[in-house]
């Protein structure tokens, strides 16, 4: 456990001090990862299954992490989860296997049976409510108590199309943790999105070092060399000092060139790309919306003519999705009204990348300080409810099944780990102007393991809002 500090906080091992550089021990170090556990994960909104996974009552699914079991249920009355331990021997009454012994879900369906301890038969109701203890009258009549014999609720709540559990039950509700982000991604369609896809893999690397790749676009050019050859003003215009690659001191637009047809085929072979590189973030149904939207009539500028084009794209995404019968936002009007990031990460361990109506999810969970489990999901949507995607295909990290774009950053991330133990690399040294997210969120981890009030960390989480390759921000921490 870590000490209390003189003023009443905890002691941070390898603590932030400089905002630009963070100690790399924070990556491997077996006291850092017991702090995380101690004092960070346990007051945690954790993303714990996705609701069309529980379409019906009864059906369960388990939710695992930091050795932590925990069942979700939807019943008569709403969604419900119950710490996964039977009341009489400790034995998980559902489900049970380790996270890093089977990566997973355990799932099922208890309207009829209920939930039935293997041990000794004790069971209870989907509600949590003991039904059956087993030769109860070889216990105590305190032994019997309610209190004493029923499931342990878990703090549970929902929001984005997914269940959400916290092991603290006085932390805030998710929408009050998260802050407006929530309600910029509702007005987005999020909550009518469903799984086209999931993919899981074990990556030889710690938690945050996963997560930090999708926090900066910096790494586009080296890591993803076709993306930035197919948009190199767009990138270049973003990290690429003036003059470099003959660029000049005013702004460029992306894919600037006079011939207009030829601007708007590179800006689709860029989406392109993406869609096959990461299906949901850009989904092929939208790029082949896009290739039928008119150029005829576009101003001559090329810039703007861009602009006009990717909006009438917008546009005829709606339109043709919504004949479809498929749910679908305004796109256009949302996207100028609530704004929303490339890449949005939520605090502590899920992201969402969306471009147009499709999405790409991220969920990361720790193995240790050195492994964790990579989830990526596509998210679409659909005229009518599929069948939901239970289990996650889970692959080597290095297995060419993946989609490209993570099978790119996936050949980065464990070197970067191994890089951590390099003698004479004390800590990473971060850009001030792009890579601040990195800053900003293991700074919010320091506020948890110290201890600081609830009311500012959870004031910091929402200046994580549209800080994809934002800068290092002032945090009152």
């Amino acid at each position: 456990m870590l000490k209390s500090a003189g003023d009443g906080l905890r002691e941070v091992p390898y603590p932030v001090s400089d905002p630009e550089r963070i100690p790399v021990k924070r990556y491997y170090d077996e006291e850092f990862y017991q702090a995380e556990l101690d004092h960070l994960w346990p007051h945690m909104w954790q993303n714990a299954c996705r609701l069309e996974q529980i379409p019906d009552v009864g059906d369960w699914i388990e939710y695992s992490n930091i050795g932590k079991s925990v069942i979700v249920v939807r019943t008569e009355s709403g969604i419900k989860a119950f710490h996964n331990a039977c009341r009489h021997r400790g034995v998980p009454f559902a489900g049970g296997q380790p996270l890093d012994k089977d990566y997973s879900s355990a799932f099922g369906n208890c309207s009829k049976k209920g939930f039935v301890c293997p041990f000794h038969g004790w069971a209870w109701n989907m509600n949590g409510e003991s039904t059956r203890v087993y030769g109860k009258h070889l216990l105590s009549d305190r032994q019997l108590d309610p209190d004493d014999v029923n499931l342990v609720p878990c703090r549970v709540d929902t929001w984005g199309g997914c269940v959400w559990i916290n092991l603290d039950n006085d932390a805030p509700p998710i929408r009050e943790f998260l802050g407006e982000v929530t309600h910029d991604f509702d007005l987005h369609g999020v909550e009518d999105l469903r799984a086209e896809w999931h993919y899981g893999t074990v990556l030889p690397a710690n938690w945050k070092i996963a997560m930090e790749a999708f926090m900066e676009g910096y790494h586009v050019m080296q890591t993803h060399p076709q993306l930035f050859e197919a948009s190199t003003e767009l990138y270049a215009g973003m990290y690429d000092e003036p003059g470099a690659r003959g660029m000049s001191e005013r702004p460029r637009v992306a894919n600037e060139n006079p011939d207009i047809k030829a601007a708007i085929d590179a800006q689709i072979h860029s989406f392109q790309l993406l869609s096959d590189g990461m299906a949901g973030m850009i989904h092929q149904k939208e790029v082949d919306i896009l290739k039928t939207v008119p150029i005829d009539g576009l101003p001559e500028d090329p810039g703007e003519a861009i602009g006009m084009w990717f909006g009438m794209g917008m546009a005829a995404i709606t339109q043709e999705l919504r004949k479809r019968g498929e749910p679908c936002p305004d796109i256009l009007e949302v996207s100028q009204s609530h704004p929303v990031s490339a890449v949005q990460f939520f605090f502590p361990h899920y992201f969402l990348l969306p471009t147009f109506a499709s999405m790409s999810a991220y969920r990361i969970r720790p193995l240790g300080p050195e492994k964790c489990f990579f989830e990526i999901w596509s998210l679409t949507t659909y005229a009518e409810e599929p069948d939901p995607v239970m289990e996650p295909t889970v692959l080597p990290y290095n297995s060419v099944e993946f989609p490209m774009i993570p099978r790119q950053d996936y050949s980065n991330i464990p070197i970067q780990q191994a890089g951590m133990h390099a003698q004479g690399f004390e800590f990473m040294r971060l850009s001030k102007d792009v890579e601040g997210m990195i800053s900003n969120y293991q700074r919010i981890i320091d506020g948890y393991l110290k201890g600081v009030p609830e009311e500012k960390l959870t004031a910091a989480i929402h200046e994580l809002r549209l800080n994809f390759d934002g800068p290092i921000k002032e945090l009152d921490l």
